[in-house]
């Protein structure tokens, strides 16, 4: 298996924000499983409420694979810069 390691800043990335990251309980907030929340508003301008998506884990983090229309928006985003 190929892992992707973390990189940080670097040529054709865009910083977007520090999120605020949570492990959220089942039966607490609302939560119907335990989950990971990853809250950033920005994110929602890639991601709508209710997309769903792909998460794999990779060394230092995870990478969030993006569905067509997602990759339209997220490629918007870095042409505002």
């Amino acid at each position: 298996m190929l892992v992707k390691k973390m990189t940080g800043a670097g040529e054709g990335k865009k910083f977007i924000g520090k999120a605020d990251v949570y492990i959220h309980e089942k039966g607490k907030s609302n939560a119907r499983i335990t989950d990971i929340d990853i809250e950033l508003e920005k994110l929602n301008g890639i991601i709508k409420p209710g997309e769903a998506s792909y998460v794999q884990g990779k060394e230092g983090g995870v990478f969030i694979g993006l569905k067509k229309e997602m990759i339209n928006r997220a490629e918007k985003e870095l042409k505002k810069s």
